[in-house]
C-alpha cells in the first residue's frame, strides 16, 4: 500500500512538468490545428478501417478525350481502309464513285449548306486563290465601274449636250459621251479600290469584286488608269479643255474628297451632289464650249434631284451603313435628312419655272412638269411625315423615272436654235436701223 501511494504522489507531482514539456515540443514542432486533425484521420483509418473513404472506380463509358480521339482514329482507318477488287469490276467502280460524287455536290449547291461535306479532303477546305477567267473579265470589270451609274453620268451628260443652243454635232457627240463614260468607269473603280475593308461589312456592297477577290486591286487600278487617262485627253483634245478640266476636277472631287467625306462628315452628301451635278454641266460645255445660265440650270436641277433620290435609298440602308462606318444623314441626323429631301423637292418647282426666264425652254415646260414636280414633293412631303422605309422606298422608285421625264419634257420644249437666231437678227437688224436714224 505504500508503495502504491509513493507512485501516485510522483505522478501527481510530474503532471505540470509533462504538460510544460508537452507545450515546448508543440512550440518546437510547430503543431497546428491541422496537424492534430491529420493524427485523428490518421487514428482512425487505422484502428477503423471500415470508416476510411474507398474510391469509387471509373466507369467504362467515359473515356479520356486522348483516347476517344484514338478510337476515332481507329474508326476512320477502318471505313477508309481500301477493299482490293478485281480489275474486271475496276471502271464500273470508279463510274459510281463519280456518280455519287456528282450527285453529292449537285445536292450541296441546290440545298445551299455551308457546312463542308464529310468526302471533302483538307484541301479542298483550305483558303484558294480565285481564277480570273477571260469569260468572266467583262463582267468583274463591269461591275467594278458600276456600269448602271455610269450609263446615268452618260444620259445627263447627252441630256446637257442636247440641251445647249448651237446646231447638233454628231462626232463632238460622240466624243463627249465616251470620255465622261470612262472618266465615270475610273472614278468608281477608285472608289471600290478604296472601299475594299468597308463595303466588307455592307450587305449592299459585300458581293463587289474586290471584296469577294475576283479581281486583284493591281488590276483594279490598271482598269482605272487605263480608263482616266484617255477619257480626260479625249475630252481634253478631241472636244475642247474646259470639259477636259471639268471631268479631271468631277474625278478628284469623287475618289479624294467624296469617298474619304462618307466616314468623316455628313457633308459628303453635298459634295456628291456637286460630282452628280457636274456631267450636264460637262455636256453644254461639250457643245457650246462655255459655262452659260443654261448650263448651271442643268447642274443645279441635277443637283437638287440627287438629294431625294440618295436620302430616300440611305434610309433603308441606315443599318448598313452604321455597319461599314459611314457617316450619313440618315444615321446621325434622321430628321435634317428628311427635310433636306422635302425641301430639293419643292426646289425642282421652282428650277422649272426658272428655265423659261432664262430664255433655254418655253412657259410650257413649267405647266407640263409641275405634275410630275408636284406628285414628287408630295412623295417627299410623305417621307418626311411618315418617316419609314415604305414611304422612302416609294420616293425612291418615283425618283429614278422623275429625272428621265424632267429631261425628256424639258428638251421637247427646248427654244429652237433658228428661233433664237431669228430673235439675234432681228434685234442687230432694230439695232442698225436706230443708227441709221440716229445718222445725218
Amino acid at each position: 500500500g505504500l508503495f502504491v501511494w509513493h507512485l501516485k504522489k510522483t505522478g501527481i507531482r510530474r503532471v505540470p512538468c509533462q504538460f510544460v514539456h508537452l507545450c515546448r515540443v508543440a512550440n518546437d514542432r510547430l503543431i497546428t490545428f491541422q496537424y492534430f486533425n491529420f493524427l485523428k484521420r490518421m487514428y482512425v483509418t487505422q484502428y477503423n478501417k471500415d470508416l476510411s473513404q474507398r474510391a469509387k472506380p471509373k466507369s467504362d463509358s467515359v473515356a479520356s478525350p486522348f483516347r476517344e480521339s484514338q478510337q476515332l482514329d481507329q474508326e476512320k482507318k477502318v471505313i477508309h481502309k481500301i477493299i482490293p477488287i478485281s480489275p474486271v469490276h475496276q471502271p464500273l467502280s470508279e463510274m459510281s464513285n463519280r456518280k455519287e460524287l456528282r450527285e453529292i455536290k449537285s445536292a450541296a449547291e441546290i440545298g445551299g449548306s455551308a457546312t463542308p461535306l464529310r468526302a471533302e479532303s483538307k484541301e479542298e477546305r483550305q483558303w484558294k486563290e480565285m481564277k480570273l477567267r477571260l469569260d468572266d473579265l467583262p463582267g468583274i470589270l463591269a461591275r467594278l465601274s458600276k456600269i448602271k451609274l455610269t450609263a446615268l453620268v452618260v444620259c445627263t451628260a447627252s441630256a446637257g449636250f442636247a440641251m445647249a443652243p448651237v446646231p447638233f454635232d454628231l462626232t463632238c457627240f460622240l466624243l463627249a459621251s465616251l470620255g465622261t463614260g470612262l472618266a465615270s468607269c475610273a472614278a468608281n473603280s477608285i472608289n471600290q479600290f478604296f472601299e475594299v475593308p468597308f463595303d466588307s461589312n455592307m450587305n449592299r456592297t459585300k458581293n463587289r469584286p474586290l471584296v469577294r477577290g475576283q479581281i486583284s486591286p493591281l488590276l483594279a487600278v490598271c482598269f482605272a488608269a487605263s480608263c482616266g487617262v484617255p477619257g480626260i485627253a479625249l475630252l481634253t483634245l478631241g472636244v475642247n479643255p474646259l470639259t477636259g478640266a471639268l471631268g479631271a476636277f468631277n474625278i478628284f472631287l469623287y475618289t479624294c474628297c467624296y469617298t474619304p467625306m462618307k466616314r468623316m462628315s455628313i457633308a459628303n452628301t453635298w459634295v456628291g451632289a456637286v460630282v452628280g451635278a457636274i456631267p450636264p454641266v460637262m455636256g453644254w460645255t461639250a457643245a457650246t464650249g462655255s459655262l452659260d445660265a443654261g448650263a448651271l440650270l442643268l447642274g443645279g436641277i441635277l443637283y437638287s434631284w440627287q438629294f431625294p433620290h440618295f436620302n430616300a435609298l440611305s434610309w433603308g440602308l441606315r443599318e448598313d451603313y452604321s455597319r461599314g462606318g459611314y457617316c450619313m444623314m440618315s444615321v446621325t441626323h434622321p430628321g435634317l435628312c428628311r427635310r433636306v429631301a422635302l425641301r430639293h423637292c419643292v426646289a425642282l418647282i421652282g428650277l422649272s419655272t426658272v428655265a423659261p426666264v432664262l430664255d433655254i425652254t418655253t412657259w410650257t415646260f413649267p405647266i407640263i412638269s409641275l405634275p410630275i414636280n408636284l406628285y414628287i414633293s408630295y412623295l417627299g412631303f410623305r417621307f418626311y411625315r411618315d418617316a419609314d422605309r415604305s414611304s422612302s422606298r416609294k420616293l425612291f422608285f418615283c425618283s429614278l423615272w422623275h429625272l428621265p421625264m424632267l429631261l425628256l419634257v424639258m428638251f421637247s420644249c427646248k427654244k429652237s436654235f433658228l428661233e433664237k437666231e431669228d430673235k439675234g437678227d432681228l434685234l442687230s437688224g432694230s439695232h442698225g436701223r436706230a443708227m441709221e436714224i440716229r445718222l445725218p
